[in-house]
């Protein structure tokens, strides 16, 4: 007679084995229809699962994320019973969910079309019509394999002759039997809104080496309103893609000739110049020193730094006079070598060295996204180098310094992860211990929420990283502080303290943009490409009605840019196409202001002033204007309003 201990911590006794959906039922009618599976003893299992045992029973439902990732799961299975209903000769892969959705690998003879996963979908859509019954048996490791060969499954074949396990575990739905832990819904028909998205080239196990797979991406969730948002989202986010916003912007671009190296277009120098400007003007006030080294540094240095054993596999090689060489990756090991050029004291510390460093690692091909993951970029590194006692200040003045940039100036949130020991570190247990202690008592000194990430540490350190989320709810991992024991050590730093003796400092790597062309992405697609108007490549355009008024066009440029020398940017349309043409022009480009001028304007020395999301703004003098943008631009403002 087992005892079920319930989430409240409530018991109830029942006089026989019974079934998770049982005890569902027993709960209420409304739980039971809701239900999707259980966790039973801290394990995720069906809802036919029988307990025979004293143990403890939640109810999963849709709403919770188990119950999504397994609605999105047993949309995986359906999906490949599907596609071997159209295309028998499919050999199937693997079907994991991820974030948002699900995929499964195919190994089919043709490219699916957005023809056929419509063919696909409505082949679903007869599935789950059909209602049928998610099975779970179990079978001996050796009839598995045979099974699967009589079926040609060499994937599944493949994956049962890497298992340990004497037995292992299928699922079946119709005639599709399918190798897989689950669990599953009760039956097809739970599965109420799915969308397949997308077809994607994917080597077998992420290996160059093996076939190219077909993998189908699709998503699913409880209510049909949730899909809808979910699409919407979607579109939204193809509008933004900063892949087609900088070409149609003309920022930037990639080629052929250098796959994952991106070139930067004049107006997208633009950007990264002022944001250059910012960033060095923001470090200088909080007492950083710039530096630079070398892109290129000696094999030994980085066999010193622990990257030739921990990140050989991202790293490019070179020779020089037949000695080895190695691009950096990183470029801390610059930052210790200047540290060490001399001997420090104990008042010289902190010392916070600032680098815009150029940095290459290997990329896989597949993974290549314009400039959100590149083969180079530049990281906006800083290397404190500290005594102990004052680690908690420092990491609170780099918390404050990246709250401040993101929250501040750009309007962005974010939440923070403290990332532990991984199983690659450099270190024993107690520094690792103490500078996770560390990171921990900075971020809940400034009362700021967090996740722990174990294991997602820095090989030389813990750290805590910064996930920026964007105006659609998508999260980017920016910004990170890592608090280091291992490079001091490694590197023998000293320096001299009050007693005159010498001493081990402390390091702090930290970045903020991260990849300064990655966050340029970020801006790109959070603001749609309508940058604020400080960092703008146009920040104003000036529109003559005709000809005639061409002149005085030039004028009102002269005037707002000091004659060519001042700090805000601004253009003549000076084509032969009519006023409404120019003006269209001008909000394609996304340019925040379109300033038109003709006779009334230049009777009155003034422009009329137009900004692209506020439409018609009146008439005002030049100087007028040359103030409000001067304003705009000088505060950062994020739109018109802010900045009076």
């Amino acid at each position: 007679m087992p005892v079920i201990t319930f989430p409240d911590g409530s018991q109830k006794e029942y006089g026989e084995p019974i079934s998770a959906s049982q005890i569902a039922e027993d709960i209420g009618p409304r739980l039971a229809k809701a239900a999707v599976a259980a966790r039973v003893n801290g394990e995720l299992r069906d809802l036919d699962s029988v307990i025979d045992a004293d143990g403890s029973v939640e109810i999963i439902t849709l709403d919770q994320s188990e119950g999504l990732d397994v609605l999105r799961h047993s949309a995986a299975h359906i999906m490949a019973e599907a596609v071997k209903r159209l295309y028998p000769d499919a050999k199937l892969a693997i079907g994991p969910t991820i974030e948002n959705g699900f995929y499964y690998d195919f190994d089919v003879s043709q490219s699916f079309s957005s023809e056929d996963l419509a063919q696909i979908e409505a082949e679903m859509h007869k599935i789950i019509q059909a209602d049928q019954e998610f099975t779970h048996w179990e079978l001996d490791k050796e009839s598995a394999i045979d099974k699967f060969k009589a079926q040609g499954e060499v994937y599944k074949v493949e994956l049962l002759e890497d298992m340990v396990d004497d037995t292992v575990s299928l699922y079946q739905q119709g005639d599709l039997i399918d190798l897989c832990r689950g669990p599953h819904l009760p039956s097809t028909g739970k599965l109420k809104a799915f969308k397949l998205l997308n077809v994607a080239g994917a080597y077998w196990r992420g290996d160059s080496q093996r076939p190219m797979l077909q993998r189908i991406y699709g998503t699913a969730f409880p209510r049909q309103a949730d899909l809808d948002e979910y699409l919407h989202k979607l579109e939204e986010a193809a509008r933004r893609d900063h892949r087609r916003l900088g070409r149609e912007l003309d920022l930037f671009s990639m080629h052929d000739e250098g796959p994952g190296f991106p070139f930067l277009h004049p107006k997208g120098m633009i950007v990264w110049r002022t944001l250059e400007d910012f960033w060095r003007q923001e470090h200088r006030r909080r007492g950083y020193e710039e530096i630079k080294t070398p892109v290129i540094l000696s094999e030994s240095l980085w066999r010193q730094s622990g990257h030739w054993d921990h990140y050989r596999e991202n790293m490019y090689f070179t020779e020089i006079d037949e000695n080895a060489y190695a691009i950096k990756p990183m470029n801390c090991p610059g930052s210790v070598l200047l540290y060490k050029r001399g001997l420090q004291s104990y008042r010289d510390l902190p010392l916070r060295y600032c680098e815009l460093g150029l940095v290459h690692r290997h990329e896989l091909s597949g993974t290549l996204h314009g400039l959100m993951r590149v083969r180079c970029f530049h990281q906006d590194d800083a290397h404190i180098f500290m005594t102990p006692s004052q680690i908690q200040s420092e990491i609170e003045g780099v918390i404050d310094f990246i709250d401040h940039v993101y929250q501040d100036v750009f309007g962005l949130s974010y939440r923070v992860e403290l990332s532990t020991k991984p199983d690659n570190a450099m270190g024993d247990d107690e520094i690792w211990d103490t500078a996770t202690d560390a990171l921990r008592k900075a971020v809940e000194a400034k009362q700021i929420p967090y996740a722990v990430n174990e294991g997602d540490g820095a090989f030389y350190g813990p750290k805590l990283d910064f996930h920026l989320e964007d105006c659609l709810g998508r999260t980017w991992q920016c910004g990170t502080i890592q608090l280091d024991f291992m490079f001091p050590e490694r590197f023998d730093l000293t320096y001299v303290g009050e007693d005159g003796k010498e001493h081990r400092p402390v390091m702090i790597h930290r970045v903020i943009f991260g990849a300064l062309e990655r966050f340029i992405g970020i801006l790109i697609e959070h603001f749609a490409g309508a940058f604020p108007a400080w960092l703008a490549p146009v920040q104003a355009r000036v529109i003559p009605i005709g000809d005639r008024f061409l002149d005085y066009a030039k004028v009102v440029e002269g005037e707002l840019t000091d004659g060519g020398h001042g700090d805000l940017r601004i253009d003549v349309d000076s084509r032969d196409e009519k006023v409404g043409y120019k003006i269209r022009q001008a909000q394609i480009e996304k340019i925040p202001y379109m300033l038109v001028v003709g006779e009334k304007e230049v009777a009155a020395e003034a422009v009329a002033v137009r900004h692209r999301q506020l439409g018609d703004m009146g008439s005002m003098p030049v100087s007028k204007f040359k103030e409000l943008l001067a304003r705009e631009v000088k505060t950062k403002a994020l739109n018109p309003d802010s900045a009076s």
